[in-house]
């Protein structure tokens, strides 16, 4: 049987990857390169934005990870999931841990401030809301949700000609 072709076929669109690993610093890596993987899909991701998304869920997935290390449950899980939408890349790293208070990180001193080198840890936040266009975090006794969002080079050109 032949079909006849679609005169204007839809475009691909990947849509939804979800990928849900261990609780443990080994799996980060392979998160990286799943959502780097599922990013360069989207045609108008230049390779900058996705090293920016890279690193903002390497830090999203680490912060998962090390709010189950004190549960010594070694079946404790992370949840990684990754729409591909027109002109955007929104990533959410969900954990089951305890949760914390987002309002209560503290804001960074000036990277020339030599009150930074008193931060040798706890940049995670800051750097994920630097490199991602949108950021979210909800977090609660049933564990945390971040929201990361990068958008494409022409999503980001027509934004700044708005």
């Amino acid at each position: 049987m032949n079909t006849p072709p679609v005169a204007n076929p839809p475009e691909f669109r990947p849509g939804e990857i979800v990928l849900e690993i261990p609780a443990r610093t080994e799996f980060v890596s392979l998160v990286r390169v799943v959502v780097a993987a599922a990013a360069e899909l989207e045609p108008e991701m230049d390779a900058d934005r996705i090293d920016d998304l890279r690193v903002a869920v390497s830090e999203a997935t680490t912060n998962a990870i090390e709010a189950h290390a004190g549960s010594g449950n070694h079946e404790d899980r992370i949840r990684v999931q990754c729409n591909l939408a027109d002109d955007e890349v929104a990533v959410v790293v969900h954990d089951e841990g305890l949760g914390f208070d987002p309002a209560a990180v503290v804001e960074l001193p000036k990277p020339e401030s030599p009150a930074r080198l008193d931060f040798e840890s706890g940049l995670g936040v800051h750097l994920m809301r630097l490199l991602a266009d949108e950021s979210e975090i909800h977090s609660g006794a049933d564990g945390t949700d971040v929201r990361l969002v990068v958008y494409s080079s022409r999503r980001r050109r027509r934004d700044r000609s708005s």
